[in-house]
């Protein structure tokens, strides 16, 4: 067994499943079709995102190594390196590529305007950022779904407010490279007056710099943290989030994925059945469709996850008419 695999086995057992079957070593095959995976972050990072989308793709007969070859490239969270890694897979001629999150997609938008991309899930406006006409009919190379980011940042002030109906203090947490950001600011800014609260948004470049603003502003009598949602907010980095808020005692909200690592609210879409359902569209652009001819989704679909053994650690009870909503109640 070479190197590569016994470190890749050693990483399936450390993230308690086994990894996807495009992270082995496999012999090319030509006469198969190619599909690139753009990943911002590291591949044990998004290994849920990863096992549901081979998930649908084999329901589809989409097997890696078998009927597709897969290649994989992931930035592990340096952005600046996602546009030499989209045009690798340029230059591999892959038949489609998969962006995982608005920053492979800029990168990948930027790499080819004739390979078709498929963006399984964000949270950004891809009509308003350039990458599509109309959700109806995108028109350019660049189709997936969109879950309305910015309503849903101004729906999770809501139910923390619920939450702690004394809630004035709240830091928003964003990634300085997602180009969603801009949108989320008025809708967020609306809602905020109106529940007569105070926001703040706080952009970081890297986990490392989650310590240091999640102490600064326990100091400042910060209340909530409000998680965007990237993909830097995930997998490890999501536990330390929830660890690190409680240790400061501030409400920690975001996606329903940071609520089951410790978050005490989530409310959003779901990513496996989002990325699970992404392969319905590389099923469709490997039968020979165009991109822009298949309309961008929007995820009908939200969850809210409540974590009820860490609001009662900030000393925090969840109002009976807010659990009764939940689909999910962690204790």
């Amino acid at each position: 067994m070479n190197a590569r695999r016994v470190v890749l086995r050693r990483l399936g057992r450390c993230l308690g499943a086994p990894l996807a079957p495009w992270l082995w070593p496999a012999a090319a095959n030509a006469a198969m079709p190619r599909i690139g995976l753009l990943v911002s972050e590291s591949a044990a990072q998004q290994q849920t995102r990863l096992g549901a989308l081979d998930a649908g793709l084999r329901e589809r007969g989409l097997v890696a190594g078998r009927t597709v070859q897969v290649e994989l490239r992931s930035a592990n969270g340096r952005y600046d390196n996602l546009p030499k890694l989209a045009a690798e897979l340029v230059r591999l001629k892959v038949d489609v590529i998969v962006a995982f999150g608005i920053k492979a997609l800029t990168a990948a938008a930027s790499a080819t305007r004739s390979i078709p991309i498929v963006v399984p899930a964000t949270s950004s406006d891809l009509v308003a950022l350039g990458y599509a006409r109309s959700l109806g009919r995108p028109g350019g190379n660049v189709t997936g779904a969109t879950t309305f980011g910015p309503e849903i940042m101004a729906k999770r002030l809501e139910l923390i407010k619920e939450l702690q109906p004394d809630l004035t203090r709240v830091a928003v947490l964003a990634n300085a490279a997602n180009q969603g950001l801009g949108a989320m600011r008025e809708p967020l800014e609306a809602a905020a007056r109106q529940l007569r609260v105070q926001i703040g948004i706080f952009e970081v470049k890297s986990a490392d710099e989650l310590a240091p603003v999640l102490a600064a502003r326990a100091s400042e009598r910060v209340q909530a943290i409000l998680v965007q949602d990237d993909t830097l907010f995930s997998g490890a980095v999501a536990r330390s989030l929830a660890q690190l808020a409680l240790k400061h005692r501030l409400l920690l909200a975001g996606s329903p994925a940071l609520a089951d690592a410790g978050a005490v609210a989530g409310y959003g879409r779901s990513d496996a059945e989002l990325y699970k359902r992404g392969a319905y569209f590389v099923e469709r652009i490997l039968k020979g469709e165009r991109a822009g001819d298949l309309p961008i989704e929007q995820a009908t679909h939200f969850q809210l996850v409540l974590h009820s053994r860490n609001a009662a650690a900030l000393g925090l009870s969840v109002p009976a008419s807010l659990a009764m909503r939940a689909d999910r109640l962690v204790e």
